[in-house]
């Protein structure tokens, strides 16, 4: 990623701290707990802090506080003081904050409102009165700086989720603010555009900004100056990533996914934990010895890191190779058979003036699969996803839904076969309370009031949204809100639910909870299909991997024997789940960190 110079940087810490909260209460209006609670903290000039914890921990709310959105746009009664650069901000408006300190919200999309890219970017330069001989460079810039060169006049409702997302960075960096507040800033990028964007925040530190990084990944926060861990509005610690981040106890009780590596030193006994896969892998075979190559756990005719495994198996994309539309059951389908419940043959697509988003795709989905599709941004996932919906026309090869062609199909036939759930649930809830959206469906098919009532109790106890039925869906969490999307889809009980990042924007706790539901749904006989950026979640859950790469299906096959081509997902840029990086070196593929645990135990 190229070098951003922002004049606003200082490479020299102020006297005053950068950001100081001091015994900071907020509490929204109708709401009678605190979101925050007595918070004190200072943070440096140039210091990169994060901030972790469940949601509702507060994290937002925190953040929202830097720049007066709090309490000047979300009402509540407000505490303490909030102090940026010695600055004390009671007296400013929102407007007078934003070149001190800019933000990416949790929700970018809602930042988004230009018809193009470019004028995207240069609004907030506008507002200020800069010339604009200074803003078009700068314009040019910010968006080098996250990887959209050359998008200046894409309309940004054509951008992927990862792309908005990087336009909406982009928006704020252009400011050149002092202090940047990045609210989940990976929620969409896939795993190149993760590792992209903290080498640009590591080059922002590097020229003295200073940075708060809210996220829910600690494995991408071990480069930060420290970790604040915030659970019901309060502080419970606030330490260097090496010391907080071996506390795997308080952090899976906060609701805080450990890291992988993190996970098997306690498991293993490892201790000092290994910071990186090579500290890792030494003091596995200081303690453990050189582990065996374990043949279960290897797929067929693989070369492992030495370990070798018997017999041989077909390159992706050779004839009769896994996921070849002509195969009885792909590899990975869990004994997946008959014909398939939607299968896309040679199928190609471009959006209008672009680049094709799909180029020849053939694959089929059988009942009972449980599908990860996975790829970079813009690589046509979810453009797949849209067909197979019935969201968009096919311009060139065919959809069939159990054999039919899919554009014979009413919408009532459809929505039994293929339920489908957007990247981010807003785009699809419209009812005035929870009983009501998910009634909509079967009552829109004319199904008779007795058996939409059974479906409604069905689908709401399934998704455990009981006791919510009469709530606003707007007034709910981002989880419950995914979690409705999904209960609306399966009032209608499709043979294939397709989720386009099911867990988006969800903690820890949330993300196993819809993919335990999902799961779950699985063993009771739906065929299970999702898009997703997330390598431990295919790793747990799914069976069979769909790459996708520039429009093209690249591989579709076991999940073993995707993590196990190391070059393939190298080529992709696709970043492999700690533990399995790790099992790889040592001549294993582990999908979890108990598997790993036990085949280095001599257990497996």
């Amino acid at each position: 990623m190229p070098s951003v110079k922002f004049d606003g940087a200082s490479s020299a810490p102020d006297a005053a701290p950068a950001v100081l909260l001091n015994r900071v209460r907020f509490t929204y209006r109708g709401v009678d707990s605190r979101a925050l609670d007595a918070i004190t903290l200072a943070q440096r000039a140039g210091e990169a802090v994060a901030i972790v914890g469940p949601s509702a921990a507060g994290k937002s709310t925190l953040a929202k506080c830097l720049n007066r959105i709090i309490p000047d746009f979300e009402n509540g009664s407000l505490e303490g003081t909030v102090e940026i650069g010695g600055r004390k901000l009671w007296d400013w408006r929102v407007c007078d904050v934003a070149p001190l300190v800019g933000m990416v919200f949790q929700d970018f999309e809602s930042q988004l409102f230009a018809s193009n890219a470019a004028s995207e970017v240069a609004f907030a330069m506008e507002q200020r009165g800069l010339e604009r001989a200074e803003m078009e460079p700068r314009v040019r810039a910010a968006l080098q700086a996250v990887g959209l060169a050359g998008f200046e006049g894409r309309d940004p409702a054509t951008l992927s989720g990862g792309e908005k997302q990087r336009l909406a960075i982009a928006a704020v960096m252009v400011l050149r603010p002092r202090v940047i507040v990045l609210d989940e800033p990976t929620t969409d990028l896939d795993p190149q555009g993760r590792a992209e964007l903290f080498a640009l925040i590591d080059d922002l530190r590097a020229q003295g900004l200073t940075l708060v990084i809210i996220e829910h990944d600690l494995e991408a926060l071990r480069g930060c100056d420290r970790i604040i861990l915030l659970r019901a509005g309060e502080i419970v610690a606030d330490a260097a990533p090496v010391d907080l981040m071996t506390q795997v106890g308080l952090l899976e009780r906060c609701g805080v996914r450990p890291a992988d590596l993190d996970r098997l030193c306690e498991r293993l006994g490892i201790s000092p934990h290994a910071r990186n896969l090579a500290q890792a892998e030494a003091a596995i075979r200081d303690k453990f010895g050189a582990p065996a190559a374990d043949h279960r756990s290897c797929p067929t005719g693989l070369q492992v890191s030495g370990a070798i495994t018997s017999s041989s198996a077909k390159a992706p994309g050779a004839k009769g190779a896994a996921g070849d539309p002509t195969d009885a059951a792909p590899q990975g389908s869990d004994g997946a058979a008959g014909p398939p419940l939607v299968e896309v043959r040679e199928l190609s697509y471009a959006y209008q003036r672009g680049r094709p988003a799909l180029e020849s795709v053939s694959l089929a989905i059988r009942e009972r699969e449980f599908v990860a599709i996975v790829g970079p941004n813009g690589s046509g996932k979810s453009t797949l996803a849209k067909h197979i919906a019935g969201l968009a026309r096919c311009a060139k090869g065919e959809v069939t839904l159990l054999g039919r062609d899919r554009a014979g199909y009413a919408p009532a036939e459809s929505a039994r076969v293929v339920g489908f759930v957007f990247q981010n649930p807003d785009h699809q809830i419209f009812a005035a309370t929870v009983e009501d959206e998910v009634a909509f469906g079967p009552r829109n098919f004319g199904l008779p009031k007795d058996e939409v009532a059974r479906r409604v109790e069905s689908v709401l106890r399934a998704v455990g949204l009981e006791a919510l039925r009469g709530k606003d869906p707007f007034l709910l969490g981002k989880g419950e809100r995914q979690r409705l999307a999904v209960a609306a889809a399966l009032a209608l009980k499709p043979r294939l639910l397709l989720l386009d990042e099911p867990t988006t924007g969800l903690d820890y706790l949330e993300q196993r909870r819809m993919m335990d539901l999902l799961a779950g749904l699985n063993r009771d006989g739906a065929a299970i299909a999702i898009i997703t950026h997330t390598p431990w979640l295919v790793a747990a859950y799914a069976r069979r991997v769909v790459m996708m790469r520039e429009g093209r299906k690249i591989f579709d096959g076991a999940v073993r024997e995707f993590f196990a081509r190391q070059q393939l997902l190298a080529d992709s840029s696709f970043r492999l789940p700690e533990v399995t990086a790790l099992g790889l070196r040592l001549g294993l593929v582990a999908l979890s960190v108990d598997e790993l645990a036990e085949l280095i135990e001599g257990r497996g």
